[in-house]
């Protein structure tokens, strides 16, 4: 079992005024994202909580490929960014509570925001948690043409200048993203307030932010990074891992090479809405265990740049429970918590 990593946060905006303004921009868009068939719930849908082109894109991504897989029932992609995946949460807790064949990506930071309070009074037991599909891990890239050739000199030109380093993020204050650059600075004395963050909604659009020269470093994911180190234009400084990974970034030497003793692990999945009946959660808990225990779902874990980690069900449920509980307690300390 993979480790869980739990962040510290500094300050945060009240929650009240932004799970208000998520429900009501929920209300509106509810009916938009939409399949036409979702009445009739006759195609399976998986909705990223984020613009297209990061983590929860992959994840839904190797939800379909799974179902391609298993069954000739298709399964379509829709996008319902907004508020960090609190949108998306509220939309399914509210509108689409009962569908029976719609998804919902999630990840560790998302648990990290249902344990800051980010998604209102929430809990993680408003849902049903379906299937974790894979892991992921943390990094901090570059361009390619970057100065910074390791992740030392970038921190060190950060906690020198700090109004001159962008640091794209999904997210905002508080957010994973931004707890990684925390933790890693605080230890060589950075204060994390000076750090100067800038909110994208999912690690797609950081990364877009980076090539444009927009921001100049990208706190992320490593499957994001993935596929964006194939084509040569980034530098990943360093990955979040007890160890190097496989793959594409197998040459990327983990933050604790270089000194900074930091991992940060996500695990990523599906969710369902609170009145999905047994009948259709246990559906998809048994179609998830299938799948994951065939190669072809091992093969399209490791192009979708993830790392195996299968749960489903009630042990699942347990887990975020656990990990979602945890998260609260170190954010506690810190005052952190809505």
């Amino acid at each position: 079992m993979q480790p869980l990593a739990y962040g510290l946060n500094m300050r945060i905006r009240p929650a009240n005024l932004t799970f208000l303004l998520c429900s009501l921009l929920a209300s509106l868009l509810a009916f938009a994202a939409r399949p036409e068939t979702a009445e009739k719930h006759e195609a399976a849908t998986c909705i990223v909580p984020a613009k297209p082109g990061g983590g929860m894109d992959l994840t839904c991504k190797l939800a379909q490929q799974a179902q391609q897989t298993s069954t000739s029932q298709p399964m379509q992609i829709n996008y319902l960014p907004g508020g960090v995946g609190a949108i998306a949460w509220t939309t399914i807790i509210t509108q689409r509570k009962a569908e029976g064949n719609t998804l919902v990506a999630y990840s560790g930071g998302s648990l990290l925001n249902l344990a800051e309070g980010k998604f209102g009074k929430s809990d993680a037991s408003h849902v049903r948690w379906v299937a974790a599909i894979g892991t992921d891990y943390g990094m901090i890239a570059v361009r390619k043409d970057s100065p910074y050739k390791n992740l030392r000199e970038l921190m060190e030109a950060i906690k020198s200048k700090p109004a001159n380093i962008a640091i794209g993020a999904g997210g905002t204050v508080g957010s994973q993203d931004w707890l990684k650059m925390a933790q890693i600075g605080k230890q060589i004395g950075i204060d994390s307030k000076s750090m100067r963050l800038v909110a994208f909604e999912g690690g797609g659009e950081s990364f877009t932010a980076l090539l444009a020269d927009h921001v100049q470093a990208v706190s992320g994911d490593a499957s994001e990074a993935s596929l964006h180190a194939r084509d040569d234009k980034i530098r990943v400084l360093a990955v979040l891992s007890d160890a190097r990974l496989p793959g594409p970034l197998a040459n990327v030497p983990t933050a604790r090479e270089q000194g900074f003793d930091v991992t940060w692990p996500i695990i990523r999945g599906v969710y369902m809405g609170p009145q999905v009946s047994d009948r259709d959660y246990q559906k998809w808990v048994e179609h998830f265990q299938q799948a994951m225990n065939t190669p072809a779902f091992d093969e399209q874990r490791k192009i979708h740049g993830l790392f195996p980690f299968a749960m489903t069900g009630k042990e699942l449920t347990d887990y975020i429970q656990k990990a979602v509980n945890n998260y609260r307690l170190q954010a506690k300390e810190f005052g952190m918590v809505r």
